[in-house]
């Protein structure tokens, strides 16, 4: 068990835990939803399936999952491409059991637009890490979801990102830190393209590294700003787990 999960189940705390921060921003005339979470504070994991191996695919289904727990989501989305039957396109660990494996190579659609990445979840730090770099240090993340395309590498935007693309779709991904101290998770409020959405991480969250979840399909859950966005069910969802 996990200081955070320890903390949450006893009522303890050395520091609250709490729900993410969320705030509606813009930057460059295009509105965003932004969600700060403190990772070493914050209890985040990867929801796919309930306990009867069920697809939860839905933050109402995760609630009810957690009410029995004395806890609720703070804040959800979603987080990685998946299958017809919400199952995840790329690499997938829960609770420390991989349920799919990493996907090294390039592929059609967004997904392989090399170079992609994981989102990997440690006890007190979270990590946007490039594929073939995390299959290099083989971290040992007690969650992880692989998206893709990457949208900022160490500073820089994805090469193939073109500042006069016509492509637009609402888009959500996440960003960290260079510490793994701070995940930050946005959520584009108008159409934006690839480029624009790379902007937001690199030029005005400052994050080294971020990696694109979805487009179009793109939703928040983020009760403190009376939002639950509601739709089909979907594949895996990345949330704040507080107490109720």
């Amino acid at each position: 068990m996990t200081l955070r999960l320890l903390c949450l189940v006893l009522g303890l705390a050395a520091g609250p835990l709490a729900a993410a921060e969320c705030r509606n921003i813009t930057f460059d005339d295009t509105r965003y939803t932004v969600c700060d979470i403190d990772t070493a504070r914050e209890d985040l994991r990867l929801f796919l399936h309930d306990d009867d191996g069920q697809i939860l695919g839905q933050f109402g289904r995760i609630n009810a999952q957690l009410s029995p727990q004395g806890a609720r989501l703070g804040f959800a989305m979603n987080a990685g491409m998946y299958h017809s039957d919400r199952s995840p396109v790329g690499h997938y660990v829960e609770n420390g059991q991989e349920r799919m494996r990493v996907i090294p190579n390039a592929g059609p659609g967004n997904f392989g637009l090399l170079p992609n990445g994981v989102f990997c979840i440690r006890d007190t730090r979270a990590d946007v890490i490039e594929t073939r770099d995390y299959m290099a240090r083989t971290p040992d993340c007690t969650y992880a979801t692989q998206s893709g395309p990457m949208l900022v590498i160490d500073g820089d935007l994805h090469p193939r990102f073109l500042p006069d693309s016509t492509s637009r779709y609402l888009r959500n991904g996440v960003g960290t830190t260079a510490d793994g101290s701070r995940a930050v998770f946005a959520i584009s409020r108008d159409t934006v393209t690839f480029h624009e959405f790379g902007r937001l991480f690199r030029d005005y969250l400052k994050l080294p590294n971020a990696l694109y979840f979805d487009g179009n399909i793109s939703r928040l859950y983020a009760p403190d700003l009376r939002r639950n966005d509601a739709g089909f069910a979907m594949g895996p969802i990345v949330g704040v787990v507080v107490a109720d």
